[in-house]
C-alpha cells in the first residue's frame, strides 16, 4: 500500500455521497466516498492509502483524461517479475508503488529516472487514519 499524509481542504456533500479534496505539498488530490467519518473536517490531517494495483502510470502523456488525481512523479526503482512489475515512484519525497504487467513495463520502456504521471481514480483513494482532527 502507498500512503500520503495530506490535509482536507474542501468537502462537498450530496445525499450520501462525499467529494473530499486534500492538499499535499500544494498538490490537490480528491476522493469520492459514500461514508465519511464525522471527525473529518476542513483542516484535518489524514493518512491516505492507495493499493499499488490502483495506480496507473503514463509516460509522455498528452491529452485529457477523467482521472482527477494526476501526480507528476519520477521512477526510482523497477522490479520485473515474470508477469508483473513493481514500479516505485517518488512524489514529493513520498514513495508510491504501482503494480503493472511486465508486458506494459516493457512496452513503455520504463527506466529509473523517467518522469511519469501517476493516475489515481477518485474512488480508489481512501482515508486509512485520522492523524489530527
Amino acid at each position: 500500500m502507498s500512503n500520503i499524509i495530506a490535509t482536507v481542504s474542501k468537502i462537498q456533500n450530496c445525499d450520501n455521497l462525499h467529494l473530499v479534496e486534500f492538499n499535499f505539498n500544494n498538490q490537490s488530490l480528491s476522493m469520492v466516498s459514500l461514508e465519511l467519518n464525522k471527525k473529518i473536517k476542513i483542516g484535518t490531517q489524514v493518512k491516505l492509502v492507495i493499493k499499488p494495483s490502483h495506480i496507473t502510470i503514463a509516460k509522455n502523456f498528452t491529452g485529457d483524461i477523467s482521472y482527477s488525481n494526476k501526480l507528476d512523479s519520477t521512477i526510482v526503482s523497477i522490479e520485473n517479475g515474470k508477469l508483473l512489475s513493481s514500479v516505485k515512484l517518488d512524489f514529493f519525497d513520498t514513495t508510491l508503488e504501482s503494480i503493472i504487467t511486465h508486458t506494459a513495463s516493457q512496452k513503455m520502456n520504463l527506466q529509473v529516472g523517467d518522469k511519469v504521471i501517476a493516475f489515481i481514480k477518485e474512488s480508489e483513494l481512501s482515508i486509512s487514519e485520522i492523524i489530527d482532527a
